[in-house]
């Protein structure tokens, strides 16, 4: 069918273009002249249905603008460009100015939306430092005591995908799904009372993306808002995209206390690690204490010494040798 209307337009084109060579006698030109504008059209129309409507107003308002500035600067200059010159000079400069403009828009325009429109013609400032949550850092619950706290405040914005998400995994039939559904929506709940936050629910949506977290990237380009998750992979796709991310584990990660070779901790060891004889222990934070020679020590508090610090993108490894065997090795070196 598209084909069909297509095929369409390119003869209404084609017929008005004949129409016209008719009457001033070339015929056959105006028919090729005619066929040629619509393919233009149609091509240009296919371009147009891939943007969005942000960038073509931005494009169109850049393009006015740099024929503006071109005019502004015709002025003064026309007049001392030769008579013979000045039409070709005229259409330079406004096809310079004129597509420079018009490349800036469209860039520029991208992060422009409807509801942001409607703001710039009411009078009313674009909104800056947003947020935008997804699904699993709202389940995590970590962000509402981090804003409680006040470290985090300002505008947070909850699209109805994500909603929706929360509201599907609520209902699931699966009663651990249910009750982390659940969970979400109570965090959400208790963030709307704290009066230093402003959560704001948007209708924006992108039927033609599937996937939840590729819809949220889109809506973080569109406003210039910044992505608050836990989520390691929507961290790197939104961040290989240009969007800022506030992961919340790499923030936990990085307010775990910072321990230094040599110093002593007291550790409780509850297996045995991965390598022969290794026992394992954890910070009441969570960091793993991998202890050296420790898999004879396991159900005992034991005292022991740092040998080195592993971080790695899953959190931090601390590696160490009980008390006595670290000493043992100090008095052995300064031998």
């Amino acid at each position: 069918m598209l084909i069909i209307f297509r095929l369409i337009i390119v003869l209404i084109f084609f017929a008005a273009g004949l129409f016209l060579g008719r009457n001033y006698g070339h015929p056959v030109p105006g028919a090729l002249a005619g066929a040629g504008f619509g393919v233009i059209a149609l091509v240009v129309e296919s371009l147009v249905r891939r943007l969005s409507l942000g960038t073509i107003i931005g494009g169109l308002i850049g393009l006015a603008v740099g024929l503006l500035f071109a005019n502004l600067f015709l002025v003064p200059v026309i007049g001392i460009i030769p008579v013979d010159s000045r039409e070709l000079f005229r259409f330079a400069v406004s096809g310079l100015l004129g597509w420079g403009g018009l490349v800036i828009g469209l860039k520029k325009g991208q992060n422009l939306t409807v509801p942001g429109l409607f703001r710039i013609f009411r009078g009313e400032a674009e909104e800056q430092n947003i947020k935008l949550l997804d699904t699993s850092v709202i389940i995590d619950g970590r962000i509402a005591d981090i804003c409680e706290l006040g470290f985090i405040e300002g505008s947070f914005i909850i699209p109805q995908f994500i909603l929706q998400e929360l509201q599907h995994i609520a209902d699931s039939p699966d009663p651990l799904k249910r009750a982390r559904g659940r969970r979400g929506l109570d965090i959400l709940h208790r963030m709307q009372k704290m009066a230093t936050l402003t959560i704001k629910i948007v209708e924006e949506d992108f039927p033609k993306i599937k996937e939840v977290d590729s819809k949220l990237v889109a809506l973080a380009k569109t406003n210039g808002g910044k992505i608050i998750t836990n989520d390691f992979n929507l961290n790197k796709v939104a961040e290989l995209q240009g969007i800022s991310v506030l992961n919340i584990n790499e923030l936990a990660n990085v307010l775990k206390p910072v321990v230094l070779p040599g110093e002593t901790m007291s550790v409780f060891i509850i297996k045995e690690g991965k390598e022969s004889n290794q026992g394992v222990a954890y910070l009441d934070d969570g960091t793993m204490v991998v202890v050296d020679n420790g898999r004879r020590l396991i159900g005992k508090h034991v005292d022991v010494a740092v040998t080195s610090v592993l971080q790695t993108t899953a959190g931090r490894m601390i590696f160490t040798k009980t008390k006595e065997d670290y000493e043992r090795e100090e008095v052995k070196a300064v031998r």
